[in-house]
């Protein structure tokens, strides 16, 4: 998996579990809420002050990695 700004947080989350720890250190403490799965990583980034590249970047050497 490619994450990008536009990444659905469902589809990372469906893709692999263990990327949860990634979100909670944003403070997205509420990754079963419907609302939250569907938001985008850009916008999910946007409403906790988080720089969107970084996660992007954590994410995709995850997926790499794993």
């Amino acid at each position: 998996m490619v994450v990008t700004r536009d990444t659905i947080i469902g589809d990372i989350l469906d893709a692999d579990r263990e990327t949860a720890p990634y979100f909670f250190e944003i403070g997205m403490h509420c990754l079963g809420c419907p609302s939250s799965r569907g938001e985008s990583i850009e916008q999910a980034c946007e409403v906790h002050d988080v720089d969107v590249d970084v996660l992007i970047e954590k994410l995709n050497k995850h997926f790499s990695e794993n």
